[in-house]
């Protein structure tokens, strides 16, 4: 979903692997050939790929798990390297092993596994998906996974309108209009002319929760659940959203972010209030911040996509 990975119980996996994840394999697998032909790696795309695949499926099968570096010295041919945005500041290389294991993955065939090293380490492993969770993950009809999330999604995220779903999803306007008809939810007036989706089972509001504070961390899907963000993050998306929509570690009071935080380098929790909240909810922060330090212990966190905010903060 939207080239992001989430962490989802296997009869999870396979719905949002059958909504989403599976639409990504054709065409990208027809621009990597376009790449591969292109800059003169293979003068037949569809057959190097295809040997490429499975020697790869093989030689995971051999190991049990690998990192892409382990792979390429089974398969000297990862390790070329595709050229991308030539002439443009973002230009650079990529290693064709990043390429091959995300197409592969998209297939359903691999899975990331464990890191290399701690749980903070952004190198890890691959896996065959039938052998990381002892089963292939279940074989669904697009459109019934697609109504499935959409339902899950209502459940969790709704009230929700047209345009978060589509972006959470990473869906076309046509699968996202199709899933909501297949659900069938009520349409709510969420203020200012915006309507909103919610089922049917969730309209009688719920009791109001006790008073409660939260350190969230950065891409927290608790904050990323929707695509408009205005009415629980208010004015501070500037500061604690990168360019691309990616959040960085929040700070919520009863509901709505209110501020940000950043782990220096001896550990300490720092975090800044960008509203007034109160002094009862500016204490219960100070104490949050303090027990989410003692619990990280050694362990020093960086964002992988880093905010104004958490930049101020860390420095």
């Amino acid at each position: 979903m939207r080239r992001t990975m989430f962490v989802v119980p296997i009869d999870l996996a396979a719905v949002m692997n059958a909504a989403c994840t599976s639409a990504l394999a054709p065409p990208e697998r027809r621009r990597l050939v376009r790449m591969l032909e292109e800059q003169g790696i293979a003068t037949d795309g569809p057959a190097w790929l295809t040997d490429v695949e499975t020697r790869l499926v093989n030689a995971l099968q051999a190991r049990g798990e690998a990192t892409a570096v382990e792979l390429t010295e089974d398969i000297a041919e990862l390790g070329r390297k595709l050229r991308f945005g030539e002439g443009k500041s973002w230009g650079g290389e990529v290693g064709v092993s990043t390429r091959v294991l995300f197409m592969v993955a998209t297939n359903g065939r691999i899975v990331r596994a464990r890191p290399r090293g701690t749980w903070l380490s952004s190198q890890y492993r691959w896996a065959l998906t039938s052998d990381w969770l002892a089963t292939d993950l279940a074989a669904i009809p697009a459109d019934e996974a697609a109504a499935n999330l959409a339902t899950r999604w209502l459940r969790t995220y709704g009230p929700g309108t047209f345009t978060d779903l589509k972006w959470w999803t990473g869906w076309t306007v046509a699968k996202t209009r199709a899933a909501l008809a297949e659900v069938g939810p009520d349409e709510v007036d969420l203020g200012g002319g915006t309507i909103g989706y919610v089922l049917a089972s969730d309209e009688e509001p719920d009791e109001p929760p006790a008073p409660w504070v939260a350190l969230l961390p950065g891409l927290d899907p608790t904050v990323m659940g929707w695509k408009e963000r205005d009415w629980y993050l208010g004015s501070h998306q500037a500061r604690l959203f990168d360019r691309n929509g990616n959040a960085g570690p929040s700070v919520w009071v009863d509901g709505r972010i209110v501020g940000g935080w950043a782990q220096h380098s001896d550990g300490e929790v720092v975090y800044r209030i960008l509203e007034d909240v109160g002094q009862e909810r500016v204490d219960r922060i100070a104490l949050e911040a303090d027990r989410l330090g003692r619990w990280l212990g050694d362990y020093r966190i960086t964002p992988r996509f880093r905010t104004p905010l958490d930049q101020e903060l860390s420095a």
